[in-house]
């Protein structure tokens, strides 16, 4: 697989901006940062320069290696071409949104009032959507997706899921958005409910397409061998 520089260049702007402006602003940040806020948008706990400043930088940089060499390593290698676009989409997604988390947390660490239970639950909104735009485009492979053993095991119950899913995805975004701008103890349950079912009825539903399907096929190693 050819580099994309159309691809890679903005993941990897992105990834070396955190790191300059965590250089820039280690001398400059007290000893103790901010780190974790509760629902109410309050501190909750403080971290060291290290925790503050690296931990989401180095987790993008993993994230971001981790998603590039996924393809040369799935046994669904071939599939990736067939769903290249998408998959550059939601690379960029993720990497921007963490830029957007370690940008908000770097703005309140030097003295910036930031609503941070309004920023990041829209900001995790609003990557649930574009994922939920991309999910029925998605092709069957081993680590990007809905995954389930049904999932696996039968191109129907993959294109159904992935196209019912897309749909729950986006809604749980907007729920997940709508939380963050509401901010009440009965939004947040509202979206916690929404949530939970969401993700439930995917795998039942991955289930229920995967029983009805005369083509599927066992999962892989589970077939009877010899004795």
């Amino acid at each position: 697989m050819k580099i994309n520089y159309r691809v890679e260049l903005p993941q990897l702007l992105l990834i070396t901006g955190m790191f300059v402006v965590a250089a820039v602003t280690w001398s400059v940040v007290p000893d103790r940062i901010p780190v974790h806020w509760n629902l109410a948008g309050e501190v909750d706990r403080y971290g060291g320069k290290f925790e503050a400043l690296l931990v989401i930088p180095l987790m993008t940089l993993a994230l971001y290696l981790a998603l590039y060499f996924a393809p040369r390593i799935d046994p669904g290698y071939a599939n990736y071409q067939r769903f290249a676009k998408t998959y550059a989409v939601i690379r960029i997604a993720i990497v921007a949104f963490m830029s957007i988390v370690y940008g908000t947390m770097q703005l309140s660490a030097i003295g910036h009032q930031v609503s941070i239970n309004t920023v990041i639950p829209f900001a995790v909104g609003v990557l649930f959507v574009v994922l939920g735009n991309m999910m029925g485009k998605i092709r069957p492979n081993w680590f990007v997706g809905i995954r389930t053993p049904w999932t696996l095991s039968s191109k129907a119950s993959w294109n159904k899921t992935h196209r019912v899913g897309g749909w729950l995805f986006i809604l749980m975004g907007l729920s997940i958005a709508a939380s963050g701008l509401i901010r009440t103890a009965w939004a947040y349950v509202v979206m916690a409910i929404v949530v939970a079912s969401a993700l439930v009825w995917m795998i039942v539903y991955s289930y229920l397409v995967w029983r009805d399907d005369p083509d599927r096929i066992p999962p892989a190693g589970t077939s009877p061998g010899p004795s």
